[in-house]
């Protein structure tokens, strides 16, 4: 069965804060109801304890890191959900019960197997 992720994008918050311990209730009750088909996923803590590592010169040059995420946008990636779904379909109808996709937004993509 085909492999989807679903990257989540909300305002870029720590989730671990008391403030949004509902939210995080909602995410867990849709990983109990999508059990089924969950095959990984967890929430990220706020881009400012990000790295962002490039590589000048290629493979085998020096690596340049800075801190915070790639690029700054209002919202940011705050998390994920590994999903084995039939089709693109049903991973877009699992999607939108995704609590981050009520406020903010969820991007599904195939996973290229290796």
């Amino acid at each position: 069965m085909p492999s989807y992720i679903a990257l989540t994008y909300t305002d870029d918050v720590d989730w671990t804060e008391p403030e949004h311990a509902e939210v995080m209730k909602e995410a867990a009750a849709f990983g109990e109801a999508a059990a089924a088909v969950i095959r990984g996923g967890h929430p990220l803590y706020p881009t400012a304890t990000a790295k962002t590592v490039r590589v000048v010169g290629g493979k085998g040059g020096k690596a340049i890191t800075s801190d915070g995420p790639y690029a700054e946008t209002k919202e940011v990636l705050t998390g994920y959900f590994l999903l084995e779904c039939a089709d693109m379909e049903e991973a877009v109808r699992l999607a939108a019960k995704i609590p981050a996709a009520w406020n903010g937004a969820v991007e599904v993509r195939p996973v290229i197997e290796l």
